[in-house]
Formats: C-alpha cells, sequence, structure tokens
C-alpha cells in the first residue's frame, strides 16, 4: 500500500483521490455521456466516498443514483443536491451530513465544505430543471500530510484569503475555463488569495465554449514564486509524493 495520495484527473472537473490508506474518492465526477472522458476510463470497482459540490450536469452524473446504488459509498453533497437524491430513492444513511464552514473526520481524513460562486440547478429526468442552489467546494486534508482544495465550480472572491490562511491547502483544483466559471484572470487572482504553491487546472477545453487555457494562466503568473502548475491530462495522475519532496 502507498504511503502517498494520488490526485487522478479524469476529465472536465472530474477528479479521483487514492489514499495512502486505498480508500477510492470521486470529486464531482460525470461519467455518463462526458465527451471528454478517455474510453478507457471507467467507474472504478471501489468506491468509498463521493463528494458533490452542486447540481449541474456535468458535476453530477445522470445516473448517480444507480452508481450509489451499486457501488454503496458514503456521500457528502450539497446540502440541496442530497435532498433531491435521497427524494430519488438514496437512503439518508448514506449521506454524511453537513454545510458550508463545517468539518467531518472520515476515512482516515478531514473533509471541510467551504464556500463558492456559483448558480446551479439539477436537471431533472423529465427534462425541466429544478432545485435552485449555492455551490461549495471542498478541502480535503489525506494522512500524509496532504490537503487538497477544489474549488468547484466558482468565481473569484476575496474570502479565498481566508481559505488560504485557514486551511493553508497544499494544493488547489481550480476552474479556468472562463465563461461559466473562473477564466485564467480571475484564477491568476484566486492563486494569490490563496498563496497556493501548486495548482491543477481543470474546466477548461472540454467544450468549444470554453477559452481559457493553462498558458494563459502560466501567463498570467509568471512572477509568483515557486508555483507548478500541473497540467494533467484526462487520466493522468499526479502523486503527492512530489509535493512533499519539494520545497513546500
Amino acid at each position: 500500500m502507498s504511503t502517498h495520495s494520488q490526485i487522478q484527473f479524469l476529465a472536465h472537473a472530474s477528479f479521483q483521490i487514492t489514499t495512502p490508506e486505498g480508500h477510492v474518492i470521486l470529486i464531482d465526477p460525470w461519467y455518463t455521456n462526458n465527451p471528454a472522458m478517455p474510453a478507457d476510463l471507467k467507474i472504478p470497482e471501489k468506491i468509498d466516498l463521493i463528494l458533490i459540490t452542486h447540481g449541474h450536469r456535468d458535476h453530477l452524473d445522470s445516473k448517480m443514483v444507480d452508481i450509489i446504488r451499486t457501488k454503496s459509498p458514503k456521500v457528502i453533497a450539497n446540502p440541496i443536491v442530497r435532498f433531491y437524491l435521497q427524494e430519488q430513492g438514496v437512503p439518508e444513511h448514506v449521506f454524511e451530513q453537513m454545510n458550508a464552514g463545517g468539518t467531518v473526520n472520515i476515512l482516515d481524513m478531514k473533509v471541510t465544505m467551504t464556500n463558492a460562486f456559483h448558480f446551479a440547478h439539477i436537471n431533472l429526468p423529465d427534462g425541466k430543471i429544478g432545485y435552485p442552489h449555492a455551490s461549495n467546494g471542498f478541502i480535503v486534508w489525506m494522512s500524509d500530510d496532504v490537503s487538497v482544495y477544489y474549488s468547484g465550480d466558482t468565481g473569484v472572491f476575496s474570502d479565498m484569503e481566508l481559505i488560504g490562511e485557514i486551511y493553508e491547502p497544499d494544493i488547489a483544483i481550480l476552474p479556468i475555463g472562463d465563461r461559466f466559471t473562473m477564466g485564467p484572470l480571475e484564477a491568476a487572482f484566486a492563486i494569490r488569495l490563496l498563496k497556493v504553491k501548486h495548482v491543477i487546472p481543470c474546466h477548461y477545453g472540454s467544450m468549444p465554449t470554453l477559452s481559457g487555457t493553462p498558458e494563459k494562466l502560466a501567463a498570467l503568473t509568471e512572477d509568483v514564486e515557486r508555483l507548478e502548475i500541473h497540467v494533467l491530462k484526462p487520466g493522468e495522475t499526479l502523486d503527492t509524493n512530489i509535493i512533499k519532496s519539494r520545497y513546500r
């Protein structure tokens, strides 16, 4: 068993984290009809925890109820998304209930729910939309002493400075695609507010309307000392041992 965590970029804004204990965590998984997902990436046989930031279809898989039913993970979801999934038949005991600002201990980790700024809804099976709600982000601390801030879909906001001061994340996973989330300009400000030195960009390049690129982000952050932007292709993995072995 590994002594460090692995962060796999699945596609778009979906990630899989494997902890030193072998726990498998999915963040905003979107497998069904995801054009950016490599064909060889399948839903894992083992899923221990699913984190869901909001109900848009590119973050809440349309077959989420079936995934939960067949894989039996614990789920931490935006409260409105949780209510929706319960109404679709997911038992209440599946969920680790929490809300923005709270922290829970689960599966040899700590998970904190943070604010995000993004208008959200759920695409209902009948083709309509409903369940309007605020989005959120997560901080995940693993047992190898590496913490990851997954901002979720969001614009930049000044309280990212507080997130950086309070939680001191080692890695930030930030959207950079623009139009629906931060673009490179706003993400460059987010990096400075968070004072983070390792960044994984996401939510770009998977749709024609997403114009932001890692190259633009790198150009706007050239002056940030020791910043490393880890550009992962769908399916690629970042081993946190790389981060721990470098000056942090």
